[in-house]
């Protein structure tokens, strides 16, 4: 896979990319990138969840003139909530740059919306208040280089493949134009023929889980409490070599640091660190001189150490190919493996969508309480007890065992020995620096949510709407005066 310190991207970009945690490109990022920064027309053919916001966001970016204050990129998106969380991660990205996202749909302030498109760079907006922008003359499209759709098909889905073909014929004709789509049905086709210029295909499809092998489970749970629940976990499962997965390297760091704190023999490598750290940090994982290796995407790629029983993924990954990665590095060479995911409770769609994409059910579990993982301590002493039984040489002790049994109960002894060999952990407090959580970018989560949805119908099978989501014009409901549609209502 690739880096995006390998795509030739401004440092800016790779600084925002670097604070967001992102060091590896997803596939649809490590194609599309590059043909985006070299100025061609793109259909992506993509699920949701797969990076597409980075993959086209980037280039539009790096191409933005900071100075000239005018929509410079122009996104449109089915939903008020997929353009919202588009502007969002473009603003993330761009930040550094100066480069600046507005979020336009219905149900909004208008005049509020013609102040703001004066100083964003970039329009993320939904199709039917975008054409009324046009028709109000209220937005300036004339500077415009690079125009994406995104989620096409939901766009066809919803009625609004005409307002596209007449808002892509009102931009320059001199402009970059990507398309993204989950399916590609004739109307999208004939939207790349006849309104791009020679475009590229990019496709790409979600892996199948190939690792049968794995138990996978997830914990959802607030960022807060992530830490003290790996440790519980730990302590719990007492994983023979055991990786934790974190989304930024500062985050790597501080793991490492926590559990080193808490007494597990624990180390991080990432993208940070010379070779021969990363390399050194390596070995004394495959020797079992540690126990825990802590580790970004990149810094894990490549990994091969079939007695690895447990991987912990402390944030979730951005992709579903990123987690098919990191819990294939357990569950090798014909060994069992667990899994276990922290998911934050805004991240819960992540995870469905990667149960989607790789037609796998991922387990939920119960946050653990500090006793059971004292419990699980215990019961580590007591199976290290129980081998002891077996060794030889025991006779030496028998004499002093039954000096000992003469004055005091046995199972007061046994547990005089259980607790000398019990590791109790110090509860040493470890706080981490907060990292963003990962949403999913779809329309499919709040279709008919403001953005332009279908509206329901009655019980009649009439529809009191029509497909600008304006009420239609003799429609008379239950109880209500008559509507009358007297132009658009702006509600998209």
């Amino acid at each position: 896979m690739t880096t995006f310190n390998s795509l030739g991207l401004s440092e800016p970009v790779l600084k925002a990319l670097d604070f967001m945690g992102f060091e590896e490109t997803t596939p649809i990022q490590e194609q599309t990138i590059p043909l985006g920064l070299e100025g061609k027309d793109v259909i992506g053919q993509a699920q949701t969840g797969t990076g597409k916001t980075a993959a086209f966001g980037i280039p539009m970016i790096e191409k933005i003139d900071k100075n000239v204050r005018s929509v410079q990129g122009l996104v449109i998106a089915p939903t008020r909530e997929l353009a919202i969380q588009v502007a969002e991660e473009v603003n993330r990205l761009g930040k550094n740059k100066g480069v600046r996202a507005l979020p336009i749909y219905g149900g909004s302030n208008m005049d509020r919306q013609i102040r703001a498109l004066k100083d964003n760079h970039i329009v993320v907006a939904t199709p039917g208040r975008l054409l009324d922008h046009i028709r109000r003359k209220t937005i300036k499209l004339q500077n415009v280089h690079t125009a994406v759709l995104d989620e096409a098909d939901e766009m066809l889905n919803m009625g609004f493949i005409d307002d596209i073909r007449d808002i892509l014929k009102s931009l320059p004709e001199e402009r970059q134009t990507l398309l993204f789509s989950a399916t590609m049905p004739k109307e999208i086709r004939d939207i790349a023929t006849k309104l791009m210029k020679q475009p590229e295909e990019v496709k790409v499809k979600a892996k199948e889980m190939t690792v049968e092998n794995i138990e996978q489970y997830y914990i959802e749970i607030p960022e807060k409490h992530k830490f003290d629940t790996l440790t519980r976990l730990m302590d719990i499962d007492a994983p023979a070599l055991a990786i934790v997965f974190g989304r930024t390297k500062r985050r790597v760091d501080e793991v490492s640091d926590g559990l080193q704190a808490r007494g597990f023999r624990a180390e991080g490598i990432h993208g940070d660190l010379t070779q021969g750290k990363r390399m050194s940090v390596l070995n004394k994982f495959k020797k079992g001189r540690i126990e825990i290796l802590v580790a970004t995407d990149v810094a894990a790629r490549g990994l091969d150490i079939s007695e690895v029983s447990h991987v912990y993924n402390f944030d979730i990954p951005q992709d579903p190919e990123s987690y098919v990665h990191r819990i294939g590095r357990t569950g090798r060479a014909g060994r069992k493996g667990k899994s276990i995911s922290f998911v934050t409770p805004r991240e819960k769609a992540q995870l469905n969508l990667i149960e989607k994409l790789t037609k796998k059910e991922v387990e939920r579990l119960s946050v653990p309480s500090s006793d059971e993982a004292r419990r699980g301590q215990q019961q580590i002493a007591v199976e290290k007890l129980i081998e002891t039984t077996g060794h030889q040489g025991l006779e030496k002790y028998q004499q002093s065992a039954s000096e000992l049994l003469e004055q005091y109960d046995a199972s007061d002894l046994i547990a005089a020995a259980l607790k000398m060999m019990t590791k109790e952990r110090n509860e040493v407090p470890v706080r981490l620096s907060s990292v963003q959580p990962i949403s999913v970018k779809g329309a499919q989560r709040n279709k008919g949510k403001g953005g332009g949805g279908k509206k329901p119908y009655r019980k009649d099978g009439k529809r009191p709407y029509n497909k600008h989501g304006n009420k239609s014009r003799n429609y008379k409901g239950k109880g209500n005066r008559s509507f009358q549609n007297k132009g658009r209502n702006n509600s998209k």
